[in-house]
């Protein structure tokens, strides 16, 4: 399980929304979960890699969340994500919602190359991969 200490170059503050919050009075574990996929969405965007417009792009194949505390309404929070892996066909993204200082949520994803004339896996672009490495000092 990740520490406290990791080290994450892209980091986006999230907004609470009243409605993003449960009847327990935090964050919905659903709501959490569009986090992720928003921290996702813009750190790919923020590398110019279209997820949506390319032939071959990537998709989830699985995830795991841990989660480690509460996130309130009145809360302070970002979305912290890095890709800590590359291989042919996946690459591996760590993610942490971090709440006035705090990890709350830690997720692990796993994204398959895939094409969308085949609907079928495929290898991950050498530009993808090459831009990512290049972020993330890999």
């Amino acid at each position: 399980m990740e520490n406290n200490t990791e080290t994450f170059v892209h980091v986006l503050p999230l907004q609470i929304r009243f409605n993003d919050i449960d009847m327990m009075g935090h964050v919905n574990n659903a709501v959490i979960m569009e986090f992720f996929d928003y921290g996702k969405m813009k750190y790919f965007e923020y590398l110019g890699i279209s997820v949506e417009k390319e032939d071959v792009t990537v998709v989830i194949v699985h995830y795991e969340v841990d989660f480690r505390g509460q996130i309130m309404l009145s809360s302070d929070a970002e979305v912290c994500t890095k890709v800590v892996s590359i291989g042919e066909k996946s690459l591996h993204v760590l993610q942490q919602i971090v709440s006035n200082g705090e990890v709350k949520v830690v997720c692990r994803t796993v994204m398959s190359g895939y094409n969308h004339r085949t609907r079928k896996s495929d290898f991950i672009p050498e530009s993808m991969k090459e831009t990512i490495t290049r972020f993330e000092e890999m």
